[in-house]
């Protein structure tokens, strides 16, 4: 033990100077791209604004548009699922960092527009065609952020995706509160029906609410006819001005970058291999090497897959596509799963919690999203991010053991909603970062990926509702530990694909890349 001690004592100065280099390699990185990142980040704060506002302003939206409660929830479908496709047609900008720019401003630009589009929508036909646009550009802007940013940082990307995933939340925190002052504390549509008082509570009205039905809808009683009598205007006047900076941070980035010549720059790449210093150098490419791989970068999924010379490919390549894409699947469906529905479970199942009390759950829950992604931002430079997802799993997976094993405990319930939130807060981002580390930056794994997760939250949110009114009271429950379960089963195969994976390109890498990338990658 002593010659042991002796023998690992020099090495600790080295581990310490190793660190130290590394954040100052990371914070150079940063200064070089600080205008980019920050553009990237503020766009991820509009991706947020359009999260959330929907919920809070539906039954107002109700009365605005005249329509039934069930009419009104399909907006809620017409969003999610042009989210959905947005996330796959970003994955066609990515050619260069201008094109990138280009379609992100054009999203953040009809963000603002639908945000003072909305008041003046009468119909709910068109509002569910204004709210499908937004998820264009909302699935747009996941995207290219995501894929932008680890594009830039590449190995260094884990701590700057957790800031990037902050902002999501930042900007969900932030469109209920614009919203709340501006709700109807009464029916917003009045007639004789609402002057004789006979209408619900508002409050657990909207917590019911989601995206493709009403839960009991026979015991709500609206009218759909009559003067309308809201002030939920202002509040998406304030968003769509609170907005506004982002596409013009954008447009002053294109300038800098000499998009299409708009300032008669020329259009450089992002950190040109000149302008590193020597620390940052030892793997660069050559100004040709540069061009040639600039020349081959994919414009979307088909033309990415057709870049990769699969038929040289091993079956790992895409084994850690598909499996990094299905433990996504799993955990963001179980984030928007328990999300939609832990009000309804709390104020229909043996619980029976009053309304108003169960109205916290959700802000409890996304309140810990937020809080455990800013935690996350220095726990990622100090572990790796495959620790942090095999961390999260593990929470995931026993937080719902806990509920389940108190299921009629209310504290339980609150202290679970708070630790789901806060263990699948950095799942999203480490998981990108590890799997894109694992594919050394060259595949289509960001796509892939983000369209995984958005494919999920989709999927296992419309399947839960699904079957949240069956008999079993802890149904809700036990479809969300299955979920995180198979989330981990999938996980282990993943550790064990990249394994492999590597072996693979250690023994022959001129199959997934040049020997400099490879390595690179080693030597990382």
């Amino acid at each position: 033990l002593p010659a042991l001690s002796l023998s690992l004592s020099p090495s600790l100065p080295l581990s310490a100077s190793g660190s130290e280099m590394w954040d100052d390699r990371r914070w150079g990185l940063f200064k070089r791209n600080l205008q980019p990142t920050l553009t990237l980040w503020s766009a991820f704060c509009s991706f947020g604004l359009c999260v959330a506002f929907l919920g809070p302003t539906l039954l107002d939206l109700r009365c605005q548009t005249h329509s039934s409660l069930r009419q009104i929830t399909w907006v809620f479908f017409a969003q999610n699922f042009c989210v959905l496709l947005g996330t796959i047609i970003g994955g066609a900008f990515k050619k260069t960092f201008s094109c990138s720019l280009g379609a992100l401003l054009v999203s953040t630009l009809l963000i603002s527009a639908v945000f003072s589009i909305i008041p003046f929508c009468n119909n709910v036909i068109i509002l569910a065609f204004v709210l499908a646009v937004a998820g264009l550009a909302m699935g747009c802007i996941d995207t290219i952020a995501n894929l932008q940013l680890v594009r830039i940082y590449q190995k260094d990307s884990p701590v700057f995706l957790q800031v990037l995933h902050f902002c999501v939340g930042f900007g969900a925190f932030l469109s209920p509160m614009i919203a709340d002052p501006f709700l109807s504390e009464t029916n917003c549509i009045q007639n004789n029906l609402t002057v004789n008082g006979t209408f619900s509570d508002l409050t657990h009205i909207r917590k019911s609410m989601f995206p493709h039905r009403v839960v009991n809808e026979t015991q709500f009683v609206l009218p759909t006819d009559g003067l309308v009598i809201s002030q939920v205007s202002y509040a998406f006047w304030i968003m769509a001005l609170i907005n506004l900076p982002v596409p013009i941070a954008v447009l002053f980035l294109m300038c800098k970058q000499g998009f299409g010549g708009c300032c008669g720059k020329k259009n450089v790449p992002l950190l040109p291999a000149e302008e590193l210093p020597p620390d940052l150098q030892m793997d660069r490419l050559s100004p040709g090497q540069e061009k040639t791989l600039r020349a081959k970068e994919p414009d979307g999924i088909i033309d990415c897959l057709k870049g990769l010379h699969l038929q040289e490919a091993p079956c790992t390549f895409f084994v850690v596509h598909i499996i990094g894409a299905v433990v996504l699947f799993m955990t963001d469906g179980i984030l928007g799963e328990y999300s939609g529905f832990v009000y309804t479970y709390a104020v229909e199942k043996s619980l029976y919690i009053e309304p108003r009390v169960a109205g916290y759950l959700s802000s409890l829950f996304w309140a810990s999203i937020t809080l455990g992604r800013l935690a996350s931002i220095p726990l990622s430079g100090k572990l790796k991010p495959a620790t942090m997802v095999f961390i999260n799993l593990g929470g995931i997976i026993g937080t719902f053991v806990l509920m389940l094993c108190f299921p009629v405990s209310i504290v339980c319930l609150y202290v679970g909603t708070g630790l789901l939130g806060f263990f699948l807060s950095s799942t999203f981002p480490s998981m990108l970062a590890y799997t894109e580390d694992i594919l050394n930056y060259q595949g289509c794994a960001t796509t892939v990926l983000v369209t995984g997760a958005g494919v999920g939250e989709f999927a296992l949110q419309m399947l839960v509702g699904s079957v949240i009114q069956s008999p079993e009271t802890d149904i809700f429950l036990v479809c969300g530990l299955t979920f995180g379960c198979l989330a981990l089963l999938f996980y282990l195969v993943l550790l064990l694909a990249h394994r492999l994976h590597n072996h693979h390109r250690m023994a022959d890498p001129s199959k997934t890349g040049t020997i400099e990338e490879s390595k690179f990658s080693y030597q990382s």
